[in-house]
């Protein structure tokens, strides 16, 4: 049996389903997802295994009109990355009709890498007819833009439509050669990474509508608590959630802490699932000032 390996990038606006069909596909939970858009601002490597072959899938932030330097960055991390993959994915929901956005995307994309398919997303909030307008619209955009879509593919992460085919498309599409990463590494993220982003999917859950793109993660320290003899291990964790103003600081730690509790409580229960271990988690919260366009505050905050 020929044995096919590549990089596979997701593309798309900000919210359309990436981090959801990627999850679906690798089988955990490895990228964050929530409704905000900016949830996803790293390049997120999961990594999926077949007998014919493995993908590593490179989940991408959403790539938006920037208001930041963060913003711009962000576009930056998505665009450089674009040339190094063999296949790449453009999302659009089913749900919404193509506009400029995803048509100015796909230009960008063509410019850089022609590899390109079709995932029509969130069908389970879609009916035929709208899953049907999508795919006569993304032709329409061949004849346009002067390309031709490797193929097409309506799926849902959510009830698990057309995943299997979708699998089967790319391993066809991507070239002959070894696995990758070891059987049954599903990411090569760092965990102190993916437990800043956990904690952080937690702020997301329940913050206002203008707090989201202010809030991000750092973990300072990670630490196996020492001198447990006979006693299970126990990860201590110390994280900085920073924020941008003293305002939002105070709805981030809620009415007498509160808020700040529910995050703990959430995101613990995902990082003790990842590091299959106890953890105690020690949560700050610190006013960055406008960090988004500082351009000392991004490198600090690892952007």
């Amino acid at each position: 049996m020929t044995f096919r390996s590549g990089f596979v990038s997701f593309i798309g606006r900000p919210n359309v389903g990436k981090s959801t069909l990627t999850n679906a596909l690798v089988g955990e939970k490895i990228a964050i997802v929530s409704d905000r858009p900016q949830t996803t601002r790293r390049l997120i490597r999961g990594i999926v295994h077949r007998e014919a072959g493995q993908i590593v899938i490179l989940d991408t932030p959403g790539m938006h009109k920037p208001k930041t330097l963060l913003g711009e960055r962000l576009n930056e991390l998505v665009l450089g990355s674009l040339s190094e993959v063999d296949l790449i994915g453009i999302c659009i929901p089913a749900n919404e009709p193509i506009g400029t956005g995803d048509k100015f995307i796909l230009q960008q994309v063509l410019q850089v890498n022609q590899n390109v398919f079709l995932v029509v997303t969130k069908t389970d909030a879609a009916n035929p007819a709208q899953i049907a307008e999508r795919i006569t619209q993304a032709t329409e955009l061949e004849a346009e833009l002067n390309f031709s879509w490797k193929f097409v593919v309506p799926v849902s992460p959510v009830d698990k439509t057309n995943l299997p085919e979708l699998e089967v498309e790319i391993l066809n599409a991507l070239p002959e050669g070894p696995a990758l990463y070891p059987d049954g590494q599903l990411s090569d993220q760092p965990e102190r990474e993916l437990v800043a982003e956990f904690i952080r999917e937690a702020a997301l859950q329940d913050l206002r509508e203008e707090l989201p793109h202010s809030v991000t993660v750092i973990v300072e320290e990670m630490n196996l608590r020492e001198n447990r003899d006979g006693m299970k291990p126990l990860m201590d964790i110390f994280a900085d959630i920073h924020v941008e103003r003293d305002s939002q600081k105070a709805i981030v730690i809620g009415k007498r802490g509160a808020q700040l509790r529910a995050i703990g409580t959430q995101s613990r229960v995902r990082i003790e699932k990842l590091l299959g271990m106890r953890v105690h988690l020690n949560l700050h919260v610190r006013v960055s000032q406008n960090w988004q366009s500082d351009p000392k505050q991004l490198g600090k905050l690892g952007f």
